[in-house]
């Protein structure tokens, strides 16, 4: 909201500078993002009167212009501008002046002819030229009126000016009017506010004998109301009008439209002008579009609409699009004479719905999205015919005609003097709190120390007690709040919890690993929302998704590392190794909270790189991302086993689920080679767990053994087992027939090939045994191991030659 302090001077008298005003809004809650000062870098720019034009004799695209600037005689100055003519008032910069940009102004010859001067367009003094009238787009500004020659142009064109950038927050919706700001500042400085002129002279004639007003659904249109102005001349709307509009931001159109306007930056109150011959019916009917029925809107598009959309109809076909924009045959043209002013509220959900729907965001629509003042839909009709009445020559008629019931102008919240101080630390007497609420421009009942505030409804951001009290909080000034150091009496010292020791410690095992953490989005499409999950669990959708790639919460983190890894792929970097510690989400039935479960993944691809001068980089493979796993397990104090599984996506021969207590919590596997080439993607190997079940392991206080004195005895053997036979299969029988002397046993080669029966292999194992108390002797180590042998054997193992 773009506020100047020229206009707001009309409503309320400041006399602080615009730096000192601009501190105080910002330190009471609206940032002041930017401040423009129009006059700061312009000299000498005075009004000038086009006394004669003649041709230059030497360029057929220049006159030579006679300008009176209020000296005893008029000065010489060479115009370019196409639309420069006698009798006109324009903006002069004389000889010695200087414009916005560091443009130095000095007398010249132009062809053989002298020039004092300047001739100015608006946007070589520093108005945007998307802002200024479209009739001086490519020419010099004329003013409308007859400023006095030589007097101060900036001055004549309001531009002697400041104007502050409001950033409001959606909850600050009062502040986008200009009485909002009047209000605001009211609050800080408790000055007095001016509001606008509505004394109307009405016609005999009443409003009700042209027009009826009909509202089908009060829930979509609360209220709306009409007035109906007669015999309107359309111009060019006054100076001081156009100013204001073009330092707001907006374009000057002619008078009537321009009015339109100015009401919705004077009050927040949008309102649309009809051309009341073009509406061809004496009835204003409000109401709910008819499915697939269409209307040409303003900027001559032809929208079809839908049943949720709100509607202004002249009873049989839409006009305008309630809130949004007008239709186009009922416009408000050159040609124009009668006028209705529509003024009303809309419901903000079908506003919004409606005006993102069609992608027609407007200052209207915006300003209904966030709700509008009740008590100023009257005031700003009642303004806007005056303003008719005055600039355009209009005869107001009798009576505002309306329909629906004006919603309650305020509310009533009860607060006590405690409840101020209690919460925000300050020590305020009932009677400073008082004078805050009436600064607000809140109407109060005080009994002893309690109060009844009456809160407009211009101030819809306000509606419990909280409210109140944060309001006087930023109008004492938060800069007032007492300072206190914190009580040291009873202190206790930080500490991680023992999940987020463990996390830690977890991301610095991956980290020096080689892996980078990745963080990705928890929104995926539809169609791979399931992929990679290790649960059959029902979607969790979202109501209203910013696009189909992020729609759905996702199951697993593979399917966003895939991602991630694909696109460093695609830049040249091919050696990818990648975790994310992030959560998952399962549904829980409609209306219900979905639930978390925290996942640890992995990707790696490429080159396994070490030390560059160390090292040669090998390339990534099952066993280096199991090796990964084990050490996470080993970190966390838990067991994990492994056994081989098939599932979609994953190489059927190269996945394995990582089990807990016999219970799936993860899976170590390389990416089926189709999703590998739908990917780009070299041999590529993942890695999920449930974290959240891990951490859940109880895993007791880890306890440290001494190194043993006695020596340990290693054995080798080697097994033909049949193919389908899993190597955990073997270790489980050996751990279970190992006595207490087995310390540990891991396989260290599998064969199948050449010299091999076919539907065998060959697995050589390594058994560790190992006695803490006393010295291995051979015939108890062959014991053991012996009965080792005879439980394998039992299982069709049979010992290689």
């Amino acid at each position: 909201m773009l506020v100047s302090k020229e206009w707001l001077n009309e409503y309320i008298k400041v006399d602080a500078d615009i730096d000192a005003l601009a501190e105080k809004i910002t330190r009471s809650g609206i940032e002041v993002d930017s401040i423009k000062k129009y006059g700061e870098d312009i000299k000498k720019l005075v009004v000038g009167h086009v006394v004669s034009k003649e041709k230059h004799p030497e360029a057929d695209k220049l006159n030579i212009c006679k300008v009176d600037v209020g000296e005893e005689e008029p000065v010489q100055i060479v115009c370019g501008a196409p639309n420069v003519d006698v009798d006109q008032y324009v903006i002069v910069v004389r000889v010695g002046g200087r414009l916005p940009g560091g443009v130095k102004i000095k007398r010249a010859k132009l062809r053989g002819e002298v020039s004092e001067g300047m001739i100015c367009s608006l946007q070589e003094i520093g108005l945007d030229a998307n802002v200024m009238p479209k009739k001086y787009a490519d020419g010099i500004y004329v003013f409308s009126n007859e400023p006095t020659p030589g007097s101060d142009a900036l001055e004549a064109l309001l531009l002697n000016d400041e104007v502050m950038d409001f950033d409001l927050t959606p909850n600050r919706a009062d502040c986008l009017s200009m009485l909002g700001a009047a209000h605001e500042v009211s609050a800080l400085y408790g000055n007095e506010i001016k509001y606008p002129n509505t004394d109307l002279t009405e016609a005999p004639e009443k409003a009700s004998q042209e027009i009826s007003v009909a509202v089908q659904n009060e829930e979509a249109i609360p209220y709306y109301a009409a007035r109906v102005v007669k015999n309107v001349t359309i111009a060019p709307s006054p100076t001081w009008l156009q100013s204001r509009l073009m330092k707001a931001g907006i374009r000057p159109i002619n008078n009537v439209v321009d009015i339109s306007n100015y009401i919705l930056l004077e009050y927040g109150q949008p309102l649309h002008m009809f051309d009341q011959d073009h509406i061809r019916s004496e009835q204003i009917v409000a109401r709910y579009a008819q499915e697939n029925e269409k209307i040409t809107t303003l900027d001559g598009v032809e929208r079809e609409l839908l049943a949720s959309d709100v509607v202004i109809t002249n009873g049989s076909e839409p006009i305008a699009i309630a809130g949004v924009m007008g239709g186009d045959f009922s416009e408000v043209t050159d040609k124009t004479q009668n006028v209705v002013i529509e003024s009303a509220i809309f419901n903000a959900t079908n506003v919004r719905q409606t005006s993102r729907r069609l992608g027609l965001r407007s200052e209207a629509s915006s300003r209904f999205e966030k709700g509008i003042a009740s008590e100023r839909v009257i005031d700003a009709l009642n303004r806007a015919a005056f303003l008719l009445q005055d600039i355009a020559g209009g005869t107001v008629l009798s009576e505002v005609v309306s329909d629906g019931t004006l919603p309650e102008t305020s509310k009533t919240i009860e607060i006590s003097t405690h409840d101020v101080n209690q919460l925000i630390g300050f020590e305020l007497s009932t009677e400073e709190i008082n004078v805050i609420f009436n600064r607000l421009g809140f109407a109060t009942n005080v009994s002893e120390d309690s109060f009844e505030v009456n809160v407009p409804s211009r101030r819809n951001d306000i509606s419990i007690k909280a409210d109140l009290i944060e309001e006087v909080a930023r109008i004492y000034g938060y800069d007032q709040l007492p300072s206190t150091l914190p009580n040291f009496e009873s202190t206790t010292a930080g500490y991680l919890t023992d999940n987020q020791l463990k996390t830690r410690k977890v991301k610095e095992i991956l980290e020096g690993a080689g892996l980078d953490q990745a963080i990705t989005y928890s929104l995926v499409h539809k169609d791979v929302a399931k992929d990679y999950a290790l649960e059959e669990q029902e979607d969790v959708e979202l109501m209203m998704p910013m696009s189909e790639d992020q729609a759905v919460l996702r199951q697993s983190l593979l399917p966003r590392l895939i991602d991630a890894t694909r696109y460093n792929v695609a830049r040249k970097n091919k050696n990818v190794a990648l975790y994310e510690l992030g959560r998952v989400f399962y549904s829980n039935g409609e209306n219900q909270l979905p639930t978390e479960v925290e996942f640890l993944s992995g990707i790696l691809t490429g080159q396994y790189a070490g030390n560059k001068w160390q090292q040669k980089d090998e390339p990534v493979d099952f066993f280096l991302v199991k090796g990964i796993v084990e050490r996470v397990a080993e970190q966390l104090n838990v067991s994990f086993t492994f056994e081989a599984a098939k599932l979609d996506l994953l190489h059927p021969g190269r996945t394995a689920y990582v089990k807990l207590n016999d219970e799936v919590v993860g899976l170590i596997a390389e990416l089926h080679p189709k999703v590998e080439k739908e990917n780009d993607l070299d041999r590529t190997y993942v890695f999920e767990l449930n974290f959240t079940k891990v951490l859940e392991q109880p895993v007791g206080k880890i306890e440290y053994e001494a190194i043993p004195r006695f020596p340990g005895v290693s054995r080798d053997i080697a097994l033909v087992v049949n193919t389908e036979v899993t190597a955990s299969t073997l270790i489980s029988t050996i751990n279970e027939n190992g006595a207490d002397i087995l310390n540990h046993a891991e396989v260290f080669d599998v064969y199948e090939g050449e010299h091999m029966e076919e539907g065998k292999k060959s697995v050589a194992i390594r058994i560790d045994y190992l006695d803490v108390t006393e010295t291995l002797t051979e015939e108890k180590v062959s014991s053991v191991h012996n009965q080792i042998l005879e439980a394998l054997e039992q299982q069709g193992a049979t010992l290689r030659a």
